[in-house]
């Protein structure tokens, strides 16, 4: 199975204990290859290896039985026009599903929401036409640039989910919210640029992320 960045290592299991588990339908039916395609988020940006989104995430999912590997398509600084430009040739023909979470450095750059809704939907567009099942990470703009801004940003991922039939998760950060949207608040599950999770934040993403990924990786073994 090709990859560029795999995580984790397999348990060897009995063939009684593998019987066991596929009894109880809580492992994936068939391997799945997952990408990640995103930005510094994804990539996992100021993290050791083994603390990032990648590691943490197929870490979770392997611990529940799922045959996952995920490919580290997270670049660093890349907006939504970046992911466009290489979206074929990252989704090579062992991928089976993808988890798309771009848009934060659109929002950084002032970029028009138009814009980051045209690429993210060429994305989507060429997903849909590999037969690549998706889960759309949205993300919420902060307020500085307007109510106007806002809102049409904000549009963008659920629309688009509806258009293209994906699993929808409204925000990446969702997870570290839930004790409220302070800079405070926040600050306990962030680096210090305040703009990137640091590990424990991770692991509190991948906790509420996950249920969606298992999600995904049913959509695509029933492919």
């Amino acid at each position: 199975m090709k990859t560029l960045y795999p995580y984790g290592v397999f348990t060897r299991l009995s063939k009684v204990a593998a019987l066991v588990i596929a009894g109880a339908g809580a492992a994936s039916a068939e391997p799945v290859d997952l990408l990640a395609f995103g930005d510094s988020l994804t990539q996992g940006y100021g993290l050791v290896d083994g603390e990032g989104f990648v590691p943490q995430l197929q870490a979770w999912l392997r611990e529940r039985g799922h045959d996952v590997t995920i490919v580290n398509g997270g670049v660093s600084g890349d907006t939504t026009s970046g992911g466009l430009s290489r979206v074929d040739w990252s989704l090579t023909p062992e991928i089976d599903a993808m988890i798309l979470a771009l848009g934060g450095n659109d929002v950084l750059r002032g970029l028009p929401p138009e814009l980051t809704r045209s690429n993210l939907d060429g994305i989507l567009e060429a997903a849909e036409a590999r037969g690549v099942e998706v889960l759309l990470v949205g993300l919420v703009a902060p307020g500085n640039y307007g109510p106007d801004f806002a809102a049409s940003f904000d549009a963008i991922y659920p629309d688009l989910s509806e258009k293209h039939h994906t699993l929808f998760y409204p925000d990446f950060f969702a997870a570290l919210k839930a004790e409220g949207t302070s800079p405070e608040a926040m600050a306990r599950f962030m680096q210090g640029d305040g703009l990137h999770p640091s590990a424990e934040g991770v692991t509190r993403i991948v906790d509420g992320i996950g249920p969606l990924v298992e999600e995904l990786l049913e959509r695509a073994d029933a492919e």
